[in-house]
């Protein structure tokens, strides 16, 4: 196994970064980036190589910063399918449109990605005690992959976090506190745990590495759509290393010269009561205001404040995306009928990107022909307290 992993660069201030240390942020306060010799990479290796290898993540571990294979902490993540969704496209006025199913992931979401390279790099540089703030979903898979490294975990989350994911904490053995505000307010007493007691902080783009599990979705999607990317990609954004990592993916392929042809329009979709980057957007900013009175019940776009933000809108200026919100009642209504249409049950933010699919092509960012991928970024099944409809009793023979 080797790890064309060259070091971590800083997008702001282009400082370079020792990777064999354990890194938080730049001195600017900015998150950092894994940097790979991508020359030596694509003289070495070809993309067949990568073919050849079992479907999973760490089929890609070349370009992933882990540098002896006995650190990998897996559970299988990755090689998650896409499929079309064929009745809501007819609805919709797309004849493309595809979902990318990250909620087969263990854990039963892509968050398992970045939990599986950032907490086996953190294992390679000898973390003893892993701290994050979340709105459930990450702190779940971190704390099932911190369990199966042996590395202790601790996380706080908005007392109202879905009960699932709280549940999924306490399983692993994760210690798990609940905090009454939000994502925000359960980063403070993290930041206040780290300072007292040393724990290595894995907020979310405050370790260089669960971007870099995030990314493959990127190379999945390049090798599983073989006569090109989608015109569009839509995510849901709440942090948005999802949506970074899948353009840094993209980029990278295209410096080693195995992509051709044109990228996808990314486009950030967030929710009406928890949009900063969306008006950030709208207002021409390269940073996002922190939200005030975030509400929206899509736990994992209920983030007031990104510290990737400007990554994020850098994102979606460059692919000539858009960024743009939907409401609560569009979430829970679409939700339903993607499930009834097309037997997908989907999580509320991926339902969030699917309606965002039909805003596009009305606004003619897309047309009828144009390949649109959603990334639906978890399983429905885990929101069982969305779920209201009720089975009907018997009361007479069939």
């Amino acid at each position: 196994m080797r790890s064309y992993i060259t070091g971590l660069e800083c997008p702001k201030c282009k400082k370079k970064h020792d990777f064999r240390k354990l890194t938080n942020l730049c001195e600017c306060g900015s998150p950092l980036l894994v940097r790979y010799d991508l020359d030596a990479l694509s003289r070495e290796v070809k993309p067949s190589d990568w073919q050849k290898r079992p479907e999973g993540l760490w089929r890609y571990r070349e370009l992933l910063p882990v540098l002896d294979e006995k650190n990998i902490v897996s559970l299988g993540e990755g090689g998650t399918p896409v499929f079309p969704l064929e009745e809501m496209g007819k609805k919709y006025g797309l004849n493309k449109l595809l979902v990318k199913d990250e909620g087969m992931n263990p854990t039963g979401t892509f968050k398992a990605r970045g939990a599986s390279v950032g907490v086996s790099k953190a294992k390679e540089l000898g973390a003893q005690t892993i701290a994050m703030p979340t709105a459930g979903n990450a702190g779940a898979a971190w704390a099932a992959y911190s369990a199966r490294a042996g590395i202790k975990m601790i996380v706080a989350m908005p007392e109202d976090a879905p009960a699932t994911t709280q549940a999924e904490c306490v399983a692993y053995g994760a210690d798990t506190y609940l905090v009454d505000g939000l994502i925000s307010d359960a980063g403070r007493y993290v930041r206040q745990g780290v300072a007292k007691h040393g724990w290595f902080e894995a907020a979310t783009l405050k370790e260089p590495y669960r971007i870099e599990g995030k990314k493959t979705m990127g190379l999945e999607i390049w090798e599983q759509l073989p006569h090109g990317l989608p015109a569009a990609i839509i995510y849901p954004t709440g942090g948005g290393v999802g949506l970074i990592g899948m353009w840094k993916a993209f980029l990278e392929l295209k410096a080693m010269g195995w992509l051709k042809g044109e990228l996808p329009k990314m486009v950030c979709v967030q929710a009406e009561g928890c949009a900063p980057i969306v008006r950030a957007y709208r207002e021409g900013k390269d940073h996002a205001e922190f939200f005030q009175g975030a509400h929206t019940i899509a736990a994992g776009v209920r983030v007031p404040s990104a510290l990737g933000d400007f990554l994020v809108l850098d994102a979606v200026r460059s692919s000539g995306g858009t960024a743009l919100t939907v409401s609560d009642e569009e979430i829970l209504e679409t939700w339903k009928e993607t499930a009834e249409k097309d037997g997908a049950l989907i999580c509320p933010e991926g339902a969030a990107a699917v309606k965002a699919a039909q805003l596009i092509r009305d606004m003619g960012l897309v047309g009828a022909d144009d390949t649109v991928l959603v990334l639906n970024t978890g399983a429905g099944m885990k929101y069982t307290e969305l779920m209201t409809g009720k089975a009907k009793k018997v009361t007479e023979p069939f």
